[in-house]
């Protein structure tokens, strides 16, 4: 198997789905709502989709472009945070029942939203077309999340961790950063020198995930069938709701961890310039790709609670994967699936990376202003196919975050915080979808989320906006010795940055120094255009 076979296979059963398509269909693949009133940006539909390598994604790629982000490690690791969170088996796979159904409900708004707009770019896009005034603040409070909170650090140390461990080598402090450094330096020089390799591998790894999920779903109806080692695999699911939490502190946060695993589901969204049909290929991949990670982790759950019980988790102090297959196939089998963990965890930094060097690209290419100027950061340099620019914007927060803080206490606080602002904007994008319900209700809308779906994940989103500040037990958080609501604090301090921010390069700035920004357009060297803003001396006259 090799890319080329890859990408001719994928492209022929596109080519054959497209000529199935009719005019009208043809039309909104690539002429999606021409009302200038709702074109997001600076940019036109055609400029904006101008550039790089083109449209080379096919439904097999962007259905595994969900599946590779969505299954990181967190269904190794999470359910027994969540259990130890909730108290008990049943109200964890209650939680996870609810995560499928928010990411769903979420799913479906985001698929009104990116086939209004197919364009890359995610809520960015989003978010300009609703809230178009003051002009760029919606794009600069959304890249100020995005750029700062966009990092993959705890996917490489995670990767790091696990490779040491089955290397049976003792796990210091530097050499799992270094291989850390390693690890998001070769994704970052994968994905901007060879794009299309970078796309195979990651193809490759999530069918791997896949299989690896698959394994544990059939090995947990084995343990169920009473055939296996162990005793009684029936426990957990006797009383299963016994020892719940009443303390809906310990539900928010379990809720964002379970949301946390599930996240990836809008990854498509952020490609949509890099998808072929990119319309059909958004509605068919994105329910696939997200049902087929929320059938693996209901059953992977219930495969783990069936090796284990739930005073074993508690008290293990490993991962709920490497207890099942240490109960289940022996401690041998523990140092094996740390292979897999740290191939899962790969898979994922690679996902995720190749997502946001394309937000960060259109960020970039909207004028937001940033360090030498945002042409250099706009651009597909040096290959003219893959913007190796966006990914150096990713990969600084991400060294950043892997060398300087202490990881023990830091990187859970890490998942916690950037948990809190997405919460934000998901409630600014159900607001504007309503919104742009009732103003323009004639736009062309090729699919659409039945309005009580769009209302039950708003009031989800506004449930785990409030509840991270109620007082849990005993006034004590998942990360102490900080506060409990402080990762609340510091993401919305976060977005007040991207506020201040915009308010110095569009208010304070030109009224100080008496001029007025005036926008145009540049075409670059690789056929991207970007919008560039110019000082305009402002003449005062005497």
């Amino acid at each position: 198997m090799s890319t080329r076979w890859w990408s001719r296979s994928s492209k022929k059963q596109e080519e054959d789905h497209t000529s199935e398509l009719n005019e009208n269909d043809q039309r909104i693949q690539t002429e999606p709502n021409d009302d200038t009133d709702l074109n997001p940006g600076e940019l036109t539909f055609e400029e904006d989709t101008a550039g790089g390598l083109g449209r080379h994604l096919g439904v097999t790629s962007c259905t595994l472009l969900i599946v590779g982000r969505i299954i990181g490690t967190g269904i190794f690791s999470t359910p027994s945070s969540i259990l130890s969170s909730v108290g008990s088996v049943g109200a964890s796979l209650m939680l996870w029942v609810l995560g499928f159904l928010l990411s769903f409900c979420g799913l479906f708004i985001w698929l009104e939203f990116g086939t209004m707009f197919p364009r890359s770019g995610g809520e960015k896009v989003y978010l300009e077309a609703v809230y178009r005034k003051p002009k760029y603040l919606a794009t600069v409070v959304f890249a100020a999340n995005a750029i700062l909170l966009g990092f993959t650090a705890s996917g490489c140390i995670v990767f790091a961790s696990n490779i040491l461990v089955a290397a049976n080598q003792i796990a210091g402090q530097w050499n799992e950063r270094g291989i850390a450094l390693g690890v998001i330096f070769f994704v970052t020089l994968l994905h901007g020198l060879t794009p299309k390799t970078g796309v195979f591998i990651m193809n490759l790894l999530s069918i791997f995930k896949i299989v690896i999920l698959v394994f544990v779903v059939v090995t947990g109806w084995v343990v169920l069938s009473g055939k296996t080692r162990v005793t009684d695999p029936h426990y957990n699911f006797r009383n299963a709701f016994a020892g719940s939490s009443t303390s809906s502190y310990e539900y928010a946060t379990a809720t964002f961890k379970v949301l946390n695993a599930y996240a990836g589901w809008s990854n498509v969204n952020y490609v949509m310039n890099n998808v072929r049909n990119p319309v059909r290929t958004l509605k068919i991949a994105g329910p696939l790709g997200l049902g087929i990670c929320a059938i693996l982790y209901l059953l992977a759950n219930v495969a783990y609670f069936a090796a284990a019980t739930k005073t074993e988790i508690d008290k293990s102090g490993v991962t709920v994967a490497a207890l099942f297959f240490g109960n289940v196939f022996g401690s041998t089998a523990e140092r094996a699936l740390s292979v897999f963990i740290a191939l899962s965890a790969l898979g994922n930094v690679i996902t995720v990376t190749f997502a946001a060097s394309r937000v960060n690209q259109e960020l970039a290419k909207e004028g937001i202003p940033l360090p030498f100027g945002n042409k250099f950061w706009a651009s597909n340099w040096p290959t003219g196919k893959s913007p190796l620019p966006g990914l150096i914007i990713h990969l600084i927060p991400s060294v950043i975050v892997i060398v300087a803080p202490p990881p023990n206490i830091v990187y859970p606080f890490i998942l916690d915080v950037e948990g809190y602002p997405q919460q934000i904007i998901n409630f600014f994008i159900v607001i504007g979808l309503f919104y742009l319900r009732w103003k323009k209700p004639g736009a062309v809308r090729p699919f659409k989320v039945w309005w009580p779906l769009a209302v039950f994940f708003l009031a989800a989103a506004v449930f785990l906006l409030v509840a991270p500040f109620l007082r849990p037990p005993g006034g004590v958080g998942d990360t102490p010795p900080l506060p409990y609501y402080l990762y609340c604090l510091v993401g919305i301090a976060i977005m007040l940055a991207g506020v201040l921010y915009w308010a110095v390069w569009r208010i304070v700035l030109p009224k100080v120094f008496g001029y007025k920004l005036v926008p145009r357009k540049e075409k670059l060297d690789d056929g991207t255009i970007v919008a560039v803003f110019s000082n305009q001396k402002i003449q005062r006259s005497d």
